[in-house]
């Protein structure tokens, strides 16, 4: 049997301006160890990554819910602070995950969104570095970390594309433990 065998996965992406290997990447990785895996953006209709995929979500953010998933993941990318940022429907899902003991992640610019949705006050986190996304890792009280990928408890979070397969591992690890 596959280590996350049963488990379910939901990514959430920007309806535009994802980056590509931030949603590939650790969704293979979680697919590959078995579990099932869904994709959340602002509207079905086809979503658009910066170096040109196209994703059909399977669920709207505002119609996803925490309790369907065993960890809610939202993904980078230079759409993130006008797609993610500022989406409520996106916060309440990762507030209720996390309350829920979910696992919650965030890769690139998304280690922001979590700040932004009060996910990680007093927690080590990373993210894409820019001055904004440090500004709002600062306001969210994240204690920030300048590594690739850092896991604390069940909150994972990425520096960026590069870091993106080795994110995907650290979902992996933390959905295997619990």
């Amino acid at each position: 049997m596959k280590p996350l065998e049963g488990k379910k996965v939901l990514f959430v992406i920007c309806q535009e301006n994802f980056r590509d290997e931030e949603l590939a990447h650790p969704r293979e990785e979680v697919a590959n160890a078995g579990a099932s895996v869904a994709v959340a953006a602002r509207e079905k209709a086809p979503a658009k990554g910066m170096l040109g995929a196209v994703e059909h979500p399977d669920v709207r953010i505002r119609d996803a819910r925490a309790s369907d998933y065993d960890a809610v993941v939202a993904v980078g990318g230079r759409g993130t602070p006008e797609h993610l940022w500022n989406d409520g429907d996106l916060h309440k899902l990762l507030r209720e995950a996390k309350a829920a003991g979910k696992v919650v992640g965030g890769i690139c610019l998304s280690g922001a969104t979590l700040a932004i949705a009060g996910l990680l006050g007093g927690v080590e986190a990373t993210c894409y570095e820019t001055e904004a996304s440090r500004k709002e890792m600062q306001k969210g009280g994240a204690v920030f970390v300048r590594k690739p990928v850092v896991i604390t408890g069940k909150i994972v979070t990425a520096n960026g594309p590069p870091a993106a397969r080795d994110f995907g591992k650290a979902l992996v690890s933390t959905l295997g433990k619990g």
